[in-house]
């Protein structure tokens, strides 16, 4: 019983260090997409309160 959770523990800690260097392998392209993702979020941000980018800085001036 004991060597059961003992080889539990063990391919737990196994998975653990697998899924650190695979995501610290992969971390830079999903940096990339994020910052892609976020310029395209920020880029259509005045689009989505009704608000004319031409108009952008005027809308209190009433």
């Amino acid at each position: 019983m004991i060597l059961l959770i003992a080889a539990g523990a063990g391919l737990i800690i196994m998975i653990a260090i697998i899924v650190g260097i695979v995501d610290a392998a992969q971390a830079s392209a999903w940096r990339r997409i994020a910052q892609e993702r976020r310029h395209n979020w920020e880029s259509k941000l005045p689009e989505y309160h009704g608000v004319d980018s031409a108009e952008a800085e005027s809308w209190d001036d009433d």
